[in-house]
C-alpha cells in the first residue's frame, strides 16, 4: 500500500509487519493459541514528519515500536531504513543503526537512572558513541539543556529534583544527544500534568522544524495527534483499520472504530461520558463460529452481513486515504 504519494523516499518503509506471542495453558504450558499483537502493520515514515499511531491500549501500538527498535524480532514483515531492509540485521548489526533511531518514553522519571546526573545521563549515548571526547562532551550537553529549555545548571543535579515536565524535557534531550533522524515517542505526554503537556509538544515541533527530525508519534490523545501528525495510522487489534493525512481523518473518518474514537473527544466544558467512551454503538451481535470475521463485528453499529463472511482489506478510498472496512463510508 502506497503512502507517500512520491513526493519523498520514506525514511522508514513498513510492509506486512507481525508480531505473534504464544499462549500457553496447562501444566506443560503447552501452546495453545497466538496472541496477534501486530497483525500485518504497514506504513511510511517520511523525513522532518510525523506519523501518528493510535488505538485504544492494548491494539498492538507499544509493540510497533519494540518491533522498529529491535528490542522485539518481528515473526515477519519488513523493516526498510534509509532503503536498507534492516528486519533480519544481528543485534551487532543493528547497533550503529541506534544512533539514528532513538525514543522518548512514556514516563520520564522511570526512564533516567536515578544514580545518575542529567549531565551523565544526556552524555552517556554521547560516550558510548564516540562523538566527541571529555570537554566537547560537556558543551554539547550543555547545547542540547539549553535547546529543549533547561539551564545548564541542571546538568549536575539529580532527575528526582526536577518536575515531570522538566524531567521529560531531560529525556528528549538525551534521544537528541547522538543525533538521530527518527525518534519514536511512546505516549510522552500521557504521564505529565495537562498544563505541562502543551509546553513539551511545542517543545517537539520546534524541533523536528529546527532539526528537521522525523517522530513516531504513539498515542491515545486525539487532540495532540491533530495538532502534531502530518499522517495518522488507526490501530484496532493489531491491524491498520484507517489510514490518511491528518486533517483528511479528522474531517472525515471512514472506519467506525475511527469514528467511535472521535467521538470519545471530550470537548471544553462538556461533562464526562459515563462508562469507557467507545461504548456507544456497540452491539451483542456475535460472530458466526469458524469465520474470519471482522475484528470490529461484535462493535460495529454498520455491521453487515459481509462483515460477518470475512475481512476487508485495506482498501483505498479517497487520494492517499485507506480503510479495512467493507462500508467504506
Amino acid at each position: 500500500m502506497h503512502r507517500n504519494n512520491g513526493h519523498n523516499t520514506p525514511l522508514l518503509q513498513v510492509r506486512g509487519l507481525k508480531k505473534y506471542f504464544p499462549v500457553r495453558r496447562g501444566m506443560l504450558q503447552k501452546t495453545v493459541s497466538f496472541l496477534k499483537a501486530v497483525d500485518g502493520v504497514d506504513f511510511d515514515i517520511v523525513q522532518g514528519q510525523t506519523l501518528g499511531l493510535v488505538g485504544e491500549s492494548g491494539c498492538g501500538k507499544t509493540t510497533v515500536a519494540r518491533l522498529l527498535l529491535h528490542l522485539l524480532r518481528a515473526d515477519a514483515g519488513e523493516i526498510r531504513y534509509k532503503e536498507q531492509n534492516v528486519s533480519h540485521l544481528t543485534e551487532r548489526q543493528f547497533k550503529p543503526l541506534r544512533r539514528e533511531i532513538q525514543i522518548v518514553f512514556q514516563d520520564p522519571y522511570s526512564s533516567l537512572n536515578p544514580r545518575m546526573t542529567v549531565g551523565t545521563s544526556i552524555g552517556e549515548g554521547v560516550r558510548i558513541a564516540g562523538l566527541a571526547d571529555r570537554a566537547e562532551r560537556q558543551k554539547r550537553i550543555t547545547r542540547l539543556l539549553d535547546m529543549v529549555g533547561m539551564p545548564a545548571a541542571s546538568s549536575d543535579r539529580y532527575p528526582h529534583e526536577f518536575s515531570g515536565g522538566q524531567r521529560q524535557r531531560i529525556g528528549i534531550a538525551r534521544a537528541l544527544s547522538v543525533d538521530p533522524a527518527l525518534i519514536i515517542c511512546d505516549e510522552p505526554v500521557s504521564a505529565l500534568d495537562v498544563s505541562i503537556q502543551a509546553q513539551i509538544i511545542n517543545l517537539l515541533k520546534d524541533l523536528q522544524e529546527e532539526l528537521n527530525l522525523s517522530y513516531l508519534f504513539i498515542s491515545h490523545d486525539l487532540n495532540v495527534v491533530s495538532y502534531l501528525c502530518n499522517r495518522v495510522c488507526v490501530m484496532y487489534q493489531g491491524k491498520i483499520v484507517e489510514a490518511a493525512p491528518a486533517a483528511d481523518l479528522f474531517d472525515q473518518p471512514r472506519h467506525p472504530y475511527t469514528h467511535a474514537l472521535l467521538a470519545s473527544i471530550l470537548e471544553p466544558g462538556s461533562d464526562a461520558a459515563a462508562g469507557h467512551p467507545l461504548d456507544n454503538g456497540r452491539t451483542e451481535r456475535q460472530p458466526p463460529a469458524n469465520l474470519q470475521t471482522c475484528a470490529y463485528y461484535d462493535q460495529c453499529p454498520h455491521a453487515s452481513p459481509a462483515c460477518a463472511q470475512s475481512e476487508s482489506g485495506l482498501v483505498q478510498v479517497a487520494p492517499d486515504h485507506f480503510v479495512r472496512c467493507h462500508q467504506r463510508e
